[in-house]
């Protein structure tokens, strides 16, 4: 009996199901591992099988950033990839559009837990992809999808408050940014305990307002500084990549 219904779980198929390739690395001699990112089941790795054949329909249709209905089954740790259909309306990515495009995926990768859903970072990353190929100012973009993801996933950052005693931030004021507790005044004491920056660029941030270029610089340092915990200590290979590009 129980053998019975675990063979019928198995076998579950889910059809027409809206989402990305994040990421696909070769699998035995044919086939591919395509980690996706699905708007109703989260992260979920699949096996595309024959997938490098020249004739297999799936050949060609694996591309991150490009919007797909996906069919698979399984409840192994790597499902079966069935068919795949492309949606269309993304336009292709191009130069450092393309590299933050591959940053938004590896943070994906490495942030996201298997089979979590998050139905509104789905729609939001759609979003950003929309908007890294519309603008030529990709540094605020990046920004709003790290502040998006962490918020996502339960670390919201605090921005408009001292934290533990929840006075209003002074735009003049120097603070330090301390990670699972948020900024606190900076008392002139040495210390390598939180980052320090202005009062105004956590304003900036909460307004969403990036148009100051010590906003962009400390902004950017903090998102780094908080994703860095998160991530451990293997780096990120597209953050060096984009350095190397342009200062985002």
């Amino acid at each position: 009996m129980t053998r019975d219904s675990s063979r019928t779980h198995q076998s579950v198929r889910h059809s027409d199901h809206p989402a990305f390739v994040l990421h696909t690395y070769p699998y035995r001699e044919t086939s591919l591992v395509v980690e996706t990112f699905t708007r109703d089941f989260g992260r979920v790795p699949m096996v595309a099988k024959g997938a490098k054949r020249p004739k297999s329909a799936l050949r060609g249709l694996l591309m991150p950033f490009q919007p797909l209905h996906l069919d698979w089954s399984g409840k192994a740790e790597l499902r079966t990839l069935f068919k795949a259909e492309w949606q269309g309306g993304q336009p292709l990515l191009q130069g450092t559009a393309l590299m933050c495009g591959f940053y938004l995926n590896e943070l994906l990768v490495r942030l996201l837990h298997r089979d979590d859903p998050h139905p509104p970072l789905f729609a939001y990353y759609q979003e950003t992809l929309q908007a890294l190929a519309a603008y030529q100012n990709h540094a605020p973009i990046l920004r709003r999808f790290e502040r998006h993801l962490l918020r996502e996933l339960g670390y919201a950052l605090s921005l408009n408050h001292e934290a533990g005693t929840d006075k209003t931030i002074v735009a003049a004021q120097l603070y330090r940014y301390q990670i699972e507790h948020g900024p606190v005044v900076e008392n002139g004491i040495a210390s390598d305990h939180g980052l320090p920056l202005l009062g105004k660029t956590l304003l900036d941030m909460e307004r969403d307002d990036y148009s100051d270029p010590s906003t962009q610089q400390q902004s950017r340092a903090l998102m780094r500084y908080i994703l860095n915990h998160y991530l451990g200590n293997a780096p990120l290979y597209t953050r060096q990549l984009l350095k190397d590009l342009q200062q985002l």
